[in-house]
């Protein structure tokens, strides 16, 4: 056989291989059941409250730089291959390039301005979203624990501002500053969960946590055991909810039906277990929960954590 017959038959396991993959990567592209409408969101589901957006559109900027820097990459890798690539007829190592001072500052300032304006960006959006109001309209204080959620609402459910007289003490971790947003005379409601509960509508596991749509609801995140984290899917955002330092931030959700929640912190072996549901109805059916609560006898609220740790505590009085 020719060398010239044999080069073209070593090639040709190489092209079916590469028609393979690009079959593969065709499959792979086709069905992840993505329509035009999800494709834009780059794998993220739909938000639902005002503050999402923010988040999505900081994911979607990060895949347009991932995407632009890989393929100005990828372009000169190839462009090296083709155009650089030994020659049949000439055996000589060609000219070597060292110490070039302009390529070596731009692939040093290069990178140093990629994550700036990364760091930019993600530090502008962080600081919008973790910014909380003085008198939110609702305010939760979600509690973690092994293995479930509970949810004190921190409502004036019964229109008496007389009432309570003192301060719950199963709220005194929290700090004083959170609780200022509290509207005045709050008795409170909750919701104990279980990991066995279930939604009555949709049937996921967990407990359910009522939110009005359109009003803005801050959250305060305290724990009785060890790190969790509250995560609400379709809010495209979470937070560590951890023993001895409290955590809040602030959404207004802005689409009704109900969403799955889960903890997206590994605290301990029924992890996969902490799981919940956010129902947002309108305003009214929320206040119509809230009393169904209080018929229930769930009304006060249940033990939120841990004290506040000494570090956690000097930090607020440098930032207060």
């Amino acid at each position: 056989m020719s060398p010239n017959g044999s080069d073209r038959s070593s090639r040709r396991p190489v092209r079916r291989k590469l028609l393979q993959a690009l079959a593969a990567g065709l499959v792979l592209a086709t069905a992840t059941g993505c329509t035009s409408k999800d494709f834009p969101r780059l794998g993220m589901p739909t938000p639902v409250t005002e503050e999402a957006p923010r988040i999505l559109s900081l994911w979607q900027g990060s895949w347009a730089a991932a995407l632009a820097t890989g393929v100005l990459v990828w372009g000169l890798i190839i462009w090296a291959v083709i155009f650089h690539r030994r020659s049949r007829t000439k055996i000589e190592v060609p000219a070597q390039t060292r110490y070039n001072m302009p390529i070596e500052a731009l692939y040093t300032v290069v990178p140093i301005i990629i994550v700036s304006v990364l760091f930019y960006f993600t530090a502008r959006d962080e600081n919008a979203l973790l910014k909380t109001s003085k008198k939110p309209d609702h305010v939760v204080n979600v509690v973690g624990y092994q293995w479930s959620w509970g949810f004190n609402y921190m409502e004036n459910v019964d229109g008496s501002t007389a009432t309570p007289k003192r301060a719950a003490k199963e709220i005194s971790a929290i700090p004083q500053r959170m609780l200022s947003a509290v509207p005045k005379g709050a008795e409170g409601v909750y919701e104990a969960g279980t990991p066995g509960e279930r939604n009555p509508q949709t049937g996921n596991p967990g407990p359910t946590l009522w939110l009005p749509k359109g009003e803005s609801v801050q959250f305060i995140l305290t724990s009785r055991d060890v790190i969790h984290s509250f995560w609400v899917v379709p809010f495209l955002m979470k937070m560590d909810v951890i023993p001895g330092h409290t955590n809040r931030f602030e959404v207004t959700p802005n689409r009704e039906g109900t969403f799955k929640g889960k903890c997206a912190e590994l605290c301990g072996v029924d992890h996969s277990r902490m799981l919940f549901n956010v129902k947002v109805v309108s305003p009214e059916r929320y206040q119509q929960h809230l009393k169904e609560l209080a018929k229930k006898g769930q009304t006060g609220y249940i033990p939120a954590g841990i004290e506040q740790t000494d570090a956690a505590k000097n930090a607020e009085t440098r930032t207060s």
